[in-house]
């Protein structure tokens, strides 16, 4: 038997599988349903097994036949995928380009540099979603998510492309108020900027520890965050990006930076595939470098191995 005949018939095996029957798989194919049918019986001598149950009202897969369409589709999702690489090897960004990230940290920075990168690439076309909600990128179609902090999706392959380091800090007008914390403990004893978490990450005796805070004072957005703490309304923990500037100027105070947390990244984050598409591939290393280029980051971008 050659290597052609042994490939012969999974295709249309794989379409009355999935369509339910001959006629409908026929249909798929573009192929009549006789075709189909001596395809798949072929298919069946070759294999010395039956794989369907036919009757004159249904089709039906047997337990043999389950099973090798667990390992055809297998066989089809790599074809498919050797079909896309030779498809992408031109190296040209092109095609839908389907992106998630956080509002704030979107609108601020990514969004920017992704509309520099579809300026560089006619033939692209892009969609992105700012939600603080944490997309299922396989399940939704996403060829990328930006996201922040740590990676816990072991499906997903990520990209540091930004460091993210957390901040303690109060301005100085509340610190006159109040003083200043000395310990974890006296956070208890403070007005607390609550943003999306009211557990706050600190490093003590190298470990991370997690500190439950309070406060009269609530909101789901970073940047309200830091517009109540330069007037004075209490302590918050913010990242880099919103408070680097106003800690520079004095506006901010940096607090307890012995227990300052480890650091966390910004990620590009995309489903494990051995060829990336050269939309993503190229997407990713712009923003790495649109970041880097950033005061904010300057100097810091500076791993991009990838991580499961």
């Amino acid at each position: 038997m050659d290597r052609v005949q042994r490939w012969s018939g999974i295709e249309a095996f794989v379409a009355v599988a999935e369509c339910g029957g001959f006629s409908a798989a026929a249909q798929r194919l573009g192929v009549s349903s006789s075709h189909v049918s001596r395809q798949v019986a072929a298919l069946e001598e070759r294999l010395q097994t039956r794989l369907f149950y036919r009757s004159t009202r249904q089709v039906a897969l047997t337990e043999i036949g389950k099973t090798f369409l667990q390992h055809c589709r297998q066989l089809q999702e790599g074809h498919d995928e050797a079909l896309r690489v030779i498809h992408d090897m031109g190296g040209v960004p092109k095609g839908l380009l389907r992106m998630t990230c956080a509002v704030a940290y979107g609108e601020r920075f990514v969004v920017p540099l992704v509309n520099e990168f579809m300026a560089m690439h006619s033939q692209l076309r892009l969609e992105i979603e700012l939600t603080n909600q944490t997309r299922d990128i396989l399940q939704d179609g996403f060829d990328l998510a930006i996201r922040l902090g740590r990676l816990s999706d072991s499906r997903l392959v990520g990209t540091r492309i930004a460091p993210r380091v957390m901040y303690l800090c109060a301005a100085p007008s509340y610190l006159e108020r109040h003083g200043a914390p000395h310990s974890l403990s006296e956070l208890a004893h403070h007005d607390c900027l609550v943003g999306t978490s009211d557990n706050w990450v600190f490093q003590a005796g190298g470990r991370e520890v997690m500190q439950r805070v309070q406060g009269k004072w609530r909101c789901n957005s970073g940047q309200a965050v830091l517009d109540a703490a330069l007037r004075g309304f209490g302590l918050c923990q913010l990242p880099d990006y919103y408070v680097l500037e106003h800690l520079a100027s004095g506006a901010l105070r940096a607090l307890l930076p012995a227990l300052q947390p480890p650091n966390t990244a910004v990620w590009a984050v995309y489903p494990q595939r051995r060829h990336l598409a050269p939309k993503v591939q190229l997407l990713v290393q712009h923003l790495k470098a649109g970041l880097a280029a950033r005061s904010e980051y300057a100097g810091r971008c500076d791993d991009d191995r990838p991580r499961a």
